[in-house]
């Protein structure tokens, strides 16, 4: 018999796993701006969001806040420096307007999670409290995030068309959703549960979207033109 904690070690591997290739998604647009030394009509705020999401999981899966969460604070660790280096290329590529709103961004990112990691540690006493705090925190920061693929959804219920709407993406959330919220319920993490609960039945309503309007919809070819920004979705939570 496989014991409840090994179980879900299991998870958060798999979980993990599932987070790396959410994680490295974006690089095809990253390679692009790259390549053409400027962000065209991209647009940095997904990925700024997504800093400061990780930022605040990795301070949720801290020991002194919560025990026993090593691998939220591992695919969460690996997401934010490789959101860093995302944000870092647009700093680089873009024109000095787009420079200062990326600084702009990473400094109410950090000023915030660091205001919030001394109110966590200096006020309040014991992992159970800091848990509650900062898992509030996450939760809230998650449900704003997933709230960013609704234009997506409604752009396709409009256009009747699913081009707007990367199936694997949409795909890999359900299953990330999916994964992390097993995770949660083995040994009860409500933060967590609340957060990929969200996640999965998020992914699940874009696939179900996906799903008719690829076969009742408008088929690609037809009067609209596809634009780089309308097809970038924020990262979910990765933990």
């Amino acid at each position: 018999m496989v014991s409840a904690h090994t179980a879900r070690t299991i998870v958060g591997v798999i979980g993990n796993v599932i987070s790396f290739f959410l994680f490295i998604s974006p690089a095809p647009t990253f390679y692009r701006i790259i390549k053409n030394k400027a962000v065209e009509e991209f647009k940095p705020d997904p990925y700024i969001a997504t800093v400061l999401n990780c930022a605040f999981w990795v301070l949720y899966g801290m020991p002194f806040v919560h025990p026993d969460s090593t691998l939220v604070l591992t695919i969460n660790g690996f997401g934010l420096v490789l959101e860093l280096v995302y944000v870092a290329i647009f700093y680089l590529y873009s024109t000095h307007k787009g420079r200062k709103k990326v600084l702009l961004g990473l400094i109410f990112d950090f000023v915030l999670v660091a205001i919030i990691a001394l109110i966590t540690l200096l006020t309040l006493h014991g992992t159970k409290k800091r848990t509650m705090m900062v898992g509030i925190i996450c939760d809230v920061f998650n449900v704003i995030m997933y709230a960013s693929p609704l234009t997506i959804m409604f752009k396709v219920i409009k256009t009747k068309s699913v081009k707007y709407m990367p199936f694997y993406l949409s795909l890999a959330n359900f299953l990330n959703g999916i994964t992390w919220t097993i995770y949660a319920l083995i040994q009860l993490d409500l933060y967590i549960l609340i957060s990929n609960g969200l996640g999965a039945i998020s992914g699940a309503v874009q696939l179900i979207l996906f799903t008719y309007y690829y076969f009742f919809g408008v088929k690609d070819g037809d009067d609209e033109v596809k634009k780089p920004n309308e097809v970038q979705l924020s990262s979910s939570n990765m933990a």
